[in-house]
C-alpha cells in the first residue's frame, strides 16, 4: 500500500521515479491478485511492470521539453480515443469469456477494470491528461472488485487512488504544458 501511494504522488508530480516504484508495486499486486485467483488483475499488474519501462523512456524524452515544475502533456486525438473505446469494449467482452473459463471470482468487474486500466496506463505513458478520468472509473471498479473478493487492504488502496486521480487531474490541468 505504501508503494502504491508513493507511486500516485510521484505520478501527480510527474516524476520519473514513479516508474521504478510502479515496477515494485506491480510485482507485489500481481502476487496478491494471483493468490486470490483474480487473473486479469494479476495479468494487468504484470503489464504495469512492462509499462513502467516504456513509460520511463517516454517521460524522460518528453521531460526535456518542459521547464522544472511543468507537467508535459500530449493531445489526445479523436482517433486514439475511438480506438481506445473499441479496445475497451472488445477487450472486455473477450476477457470476460476467458475469465469465466478460468474460474475468475468476478469476471465482469475484473475484465472491465483491467481493460480500463490497460488503456489508462498507455495514456499515462503518452502524457494524456484524460488518463486521470479513466483512472477514476477503473479504480472505483477495482475497489469494488476487491470488496467483492474479500481482500482486506486493497480497497483502501484503490479508494486512495480515486482521490489521488481527482487531484492529479486538477494538478496536471493547472501545471500542464503541451509538448510535441
Amino acid at each position: 500500500m505504501i508503494t502504491g501511494i508513493l507511486y500516485v504522488v510521484l505520478e501527480i508530480l510527474q516524476k520519473n521515479g514513479m516508474w521504478v516504484v510502479g515496477l515494485l508495486t506491480g510485482a507485489a499486486c500481481a502476487f496478491e491478485f494471483g493468490y486470490q485467483h483474480v487473473w486479469a488483475s494479476m495479468g494487468l499488474n504484470i503489464y504495469y511492470v512492462i509499462m513502467s519501462v516504456v513509460g520511463f523512456i517516454q517521460w524522460k524524452k518528453a521531460g526535456e521539453k518542459v521547464e522544472e515544475g511543468e507537467i508535459h502533456l500530449a493531445i489526445l486525438s479523436k482517433k486514439t480515443a475511438l480506438w481506445s473505446a473499441a479496445a475497451f469494449i472488445i477487450g472486455s467482452l473477450v476477457l470476460m469469456q476467458i475469465l469465466r473459463a478460468t474460474g475468475d471470482a468476478q469476471p465482469q468487474l475484473d475484465a472491465m477494470a483491467s481493460m480500463l486500466s490497460v488503456i489508462a496506463t498507455w495514456w499515462l505513458a503518452q502524457s494524456y491528461i484524460q488518463q486521470w478520468l479513466l483512472w477514476i472509473v477503473a479504480d472505483i471498479l477495482t475497489a469494488w472488485l476487491c470488496i467483492k473478493t474479500g481482500q482486506q487492504w486493497m480497497p483502501l488502496l484503490y479508494i486512495a487512488y480515486v482521490l489521488s486521480a481527482v487531484y492529479g487531474y486538477w494538478h496536471w490541468k493547472k501545471k500542464g504544458k503541451v509538448v510535441n
